[in-house]
């Protein structure tokens, strides 16, 4: 019998339940609970015969895919640490994340040893190292706990509810915690995950008529809205001429600040949002909004607290966090809450751009540039000056086939922003510089 410290092991437990549910569906494959169980179970011996043991570190270095998700069960049945990594990052950058670490770089095979298979999970024991987004600075590694995502996994369950059938989309990085948590809600649920190798707007939009989740990023959103009328989707089902409705019951948005502009087009479409608050220290999700209603990220999760330092720091405790984070957790985002508890998210302190003295956001102006029907992205920092100390400038990238002049934008953000939140350039730009997970790469900004 469980220990008040251990749960049973989350794929076994699903497995015994629904061993002819699809856990896992890609574009190549679909595997049966009662598949993956045996594939991982294999995959653990496989694994015990190249050396590694109950404790040890897995560095995951697999696309998103079948065998990502068979070497992730494999680990926990031994008893290892999952270190899952980026493909797409640079040899260097790989070696700096794996060191000292058992490396996957391709499907488990060969032989196997007999070993003994963890039948529990050790709640208070380390489950996976995920590195930080590296959106404000170099990846940080965060040991997170199985009682860590046991406890995401609920109350992420209690904001947007669970259906027995679910079938939820990740076309996120499984490397980052917005993409691995599906997996591990998904096992932990006894529901279907269903995993794209990349983000493609065209292959999303065409899943949507069968997932019930998906996860995405704000530019990921932007894209799929785009991409809906060329896969004859219908989303709003007032819009003649559309015949495939969608199965899904909500699209979560998270990763980073979600314009004004952009929620409308999506209610305009008929899309069920709700906008997320979360970070990789508190294993995804922090706060949710009500399905249908994300004008803001929502409350806190029933099993975390949320608290505004007097600075505006968003500060985090609860279950969910990271043992090592700190308690509280401080985000080094701002926020506040409004009248009935939902968090407000405003910026990062370290982003705070000081101009003549006044303290401005850049992602409020940003929110207000991508209010304005031709641009599709806007990234505002700032510059050394030496009247301001620093001069607000503006990057923007336009929608295809859409202008906007100097004077045009200025006009539009005096409208709607105090003088001095105003850019004093306007720069068109091609793209913007993203993490692999979509956050913009404030850094990069030149």
């Amino acid at each position: 019998m469980a220990s008040p410290a251990t749960v049973p092991a989350w794929l076994p437990r699903a497995a015994g339940a629904f061993p002819e549910r699809p856990a896992v569906v890609t574009p190549a494959e679909t595997l049966t609970y009662r598949d993956l169980l045996a594939r991982a179970d294999l995959g653990a011996r496989r694994l015990a015969a190249l050396g590694a043991g109950p404790g040890d570190r897995v560095a995951l270095v697999l696309p998103p895919g079948i065998a990502f998700v068979e070497a992730l069960h494999a680990c926990w049945r031994l008893g290892a640490v999952v270190v899952p990594v980026d493909v797409r990052l640079g040899e260097s950058e790989q070696a700096a994340q794996t060191g000292g670490a058992l490396v996957l770089s391709s499907a488990l095979t060969g032989p196997g040893r007999t070993v003994a298979l963890r039948d529990e999970h050790d709640l208070t024991a380390v489950a996976a190292v995920i590195h930080t987004s590296g959106s404000s600075g170099a990846p940080r590694p965060v040991e997170l706990t199985f009682g860590n995502w046991l406890w995401s996994t609920l109350g992420s369950s209690v904001a947007l509810g669970l259906d027995p059938a679910e079938r939820w989309l990740s076309a996120l990085p499984l490397s980052h915690v917005g993409g691995l948590s599906i997996l591990v809600r998904s096992a932990i649920y006894g529901t279907t995950a269903i995993v794209h190798e990349r983000f493609e707007a065209d292959r999303v939009a065409a899943a949507l008529r069968d997932a019930t989740l998906v996860s995405l990023v704000p530019t990921m959103l932007g894209r799929v809205l785009e991409a809906l009328p060329r896969q004859a989707v219908a989303v709003n089902p007032d819009i003649g001429g559309q015949v495939q409705p969608l199965a899904l019951r909500c699209a979560l948005i998270g990763g980073g600040p979600v314009p004004p502009a952009l929620l409308e087009r999506a209610r305009a479409a008929g899309l069920p949002l709700a906008q997320t608050y979360g970070l990789t220290e508190a294993c995804s999700q922090v706060t949710t909004s009500e399905i249908g209603a994300p004008q803001t990220a929502g409350p806190p999760l029933f099993c975390t607290r949320v608290e505004i330092a007097p600075g505006g720091e968003i500060l985090v405790r609860g279950p969910t966090v990271a043992p090592g984070a700190g308690d509280p957790l401080r985000t080094g985002d701002l926020g506040e809450l409004d009248d009935v508890g939902n968090l407000v998210v405003t910026g990062r302190s370290a982003d705070t751009i000081v101009t003549g003295g006044e303290n401005v956001a850049p992602a409020e102006v940003e929110a207000v540039l991508e209010a304005h029907p031709a641009i599709a992205e806007a990234a505002v920092l700032g510059r050394p000056d030496p009247e301001w100390g620093e001069a607000l400038a503006a990057l923007v990238v336009m929608h295809e086939g859409m202008r906007a002049d100097t004077r045009d934008l200025r006009a539009h953000c005096r409208a709607r922003l105090a003088g001095y939140k105003v850019p004093k350039t306007f720069e068109p730009v091609p793209n913007l510089p993203r993490t692999p997970s979509g956050k913009l790469r404030r850094k990069a900004l030149r």
